[in-house]
């Protein structure tokens, strides 16, 4: 059965500026600028009412699996916001059980060299996509952040380093060594 008219509202914070076109979005903020392409869901209505300063996400004549659009935009739209305000913060932790992981990290912090996984010899290098800084936590052994704006790229970035050490040809309920994030969320304004 499909629903006429489905609406959600997403309150806009204080302090950032939101320009709405044909389903573009792009979002100024205190910590820069983001935007978003929504150009690929059909059927759906995006209105920036200035007066309320709210983000209206319409739907008409959707089935059940199509609104679960609605709420997935306004989520993603949400996540802009905590971007340019607060900021994401991803943390991980190296695992090993023999041969200690060496991690080096260049003083940009846009890339990271891991050696000795596994006692191999080989050097894995990741690099950090656009926005994403990377540096070690001095409190904690063995843990690396992870900081953008953008959740998607810290996210990436994060499961990058995840991959790059994964265990080949190898029981992996026995050999658990590599990068597993630990901690995730938006950093503290």
């Amino acid at each position: 059965m499909k629903v006429l008219k489905a609406t959600r509202e997403l309150a806009i914070p204080d302090g950032i500026d939101v320009q709405l076109k044909a389903r573009k979005i792009t979002v100024k903020g205190p910590r820069g600028t983001l935007s978003r392409d929504f150009t690929h869901l059909p059927r759906i209505d995006l209105f920036h009412d200035k007066e309320n300063n709210v983000i209206v996400a319409t739907m008409f004549f959707s089935a059940k699996k199509r609104l679960a659009c609605l709420r997935t935009v306004c989520s993603h739209m949400s996540n802009l916001f905590d971007g340019v305000t607060k900021g994401f913060r991803y943390k991980m932790r190296a695992v090993y059980a023999h041969f200690p992981v060496n991690v080096n990290i260049p003083e940009a912090g846009e890339k990271i060299e891991i050696r000795n996984f596994l006692g191999e010899k080989r050097t894995r290098t990741c690099m950090m996509l656009e926005g994403v800084k990377i540096f070690r936590d001095d409190n904690v052994k063995d843990c690396l952040v992870l900081e953008g704006n953008d959740i998607d790229n810290v996210s990436k970035s994060a499961a990058l380093i995840h991959m790059a050490c994964l265990v080949k040809r190898k029981d992996i309920r026995k050999f658990l060594d590599g990068f597993y994030v630990s901690e995730k969320g938006v950093m503290e304004a």
